[in-house]
């Protein structure tokens, strides 16, 4: 199994994990304010890193808040559409339908 956590809930960084069979990898990136369009390369440079692509990953997880408003909502929607586009669980749900995305808690 290989799954990819991210967490973007602090908007001075970004934590990735992944864990591949069991075993825990992470890195984290310190981010500057309106960065956030940075994510998807900052990613993909991690499982890089680490020999894995995307199509490898078997589900994400992500932190769903609260934190930073539009930390968690990058978050979230980076997390939601590559769950989505690549059919696999993101918070243990799967996505069918655009139905059933991890929404923000902001409590």
């Amino acid at each position: 199994m290989k799954i990819l956590f991210l967490d973007t809930t602090n908007n001075t960084e970004v934590i990735l994990k992944l864990f591949i069979d069991g075993k825990e990898h992470q890195q984290t990136i310190p981010l500057q304010p309106r960065q956030s369009h940075l994510l998807l390369s900052i990613i993909n440079d991690f499982l890089e890193k680490h020999s894995v692509g995307l199509s490898d990953l078997t589900e994400i997880q992500v932190g769903e808040g609260p934190g930073s408003f539009t930390g968690v909502r990058v978050g979230l929607s980076v997390a939601n559409a590559l769950a989505f586009g690549l059919e696999i669980p993101v918070n243990k749900t799967k996505i069918i339908d655009g139905k059933t995305l991890v929404e923000p808690r902001y409590s």
